[in-house]
């Protein structure tokens, strides 16, 4: 598993101490709103564990996963970005998807923008992934904007099985993701 430093953030591997904070986090209505079914889940620390050992798994046996983001002046847990793949969402398969969850008081920040930004070149670059997507719900327009940060394009919209919401595909090549880069450059 990686570790990736910003300027704000640092981005490392779950451990033992984030899975109360991503407990609490996964059962804030607001923060989740657009997942899912938009259902909270509830402040279980078993199922939150056992999503950590996910991780931590997917790191091993794809060599990307997801990465706890820390605020580097508190040392305080905001969330989580990852890559994964989206076997919720088979007709855009194959594919790596990025995506992110940070709990309420991190919102506005800009910490979504930095920390994916940080895992999306380490996936097109570092992993040499051809393509990224990222999955939102069509109302969710602070994740379309911090995609369109990122340099992503809307590739289709679509229904998620099982419940039906719909849902919006972005997506970037490591093509768009260089020349994205070269035109955003200080």
């Amino acid at each position: 598993m990686i570790s990736l430093t910003t300027e704000r953030l640092v981005l490392r591997g779950p451990n033992e101490g984030d899975i109360d904070p991503l407990a609490t986090m996964n059962a804030d209505p607001e923060v989740m709103r657009y997942i899912g079914d938009g259902s909270v889940l509830p402040l279980d620390r078993d199922r939150t564990a056992a999503g950590v050992a996910r991780a931590q798994r997917e790191w091993e046996e794809c060599g990307f996963g997801l990465l706890s983001v820390i605020v580097r002046e508190t040392g305080q847990l905001a969330g989580w970005v990852a890559l994964t793949v989206p076997t919720f969402l088979p007709e855009i398969l194959p594919a790596v998807e990025i995506g992110w969850r940070l709990s309420r008081q991190h919102w506005g920040a800009g910490y979504a923008t930095e920390a994916a930004g940080a895992l999306l070149r380490f996936g097109l670059i570092d992993c040499g992934l051809d393509r990224v997507v990222s999955v939102r719900h069509v109302d969710n327009l602070r994740s379309k904007r911090v995609m369109d940060k990122l340099g992503m394009r809307f590739g289709l919209e679509t229904v998620m099985p099982g419940h039906g919401q719909p849902v919006a595909v972005h997506e970037i090549t490591r093509a768009e993701f260089d020349a994205f880069e070269m035109t955003t450059a200080p």
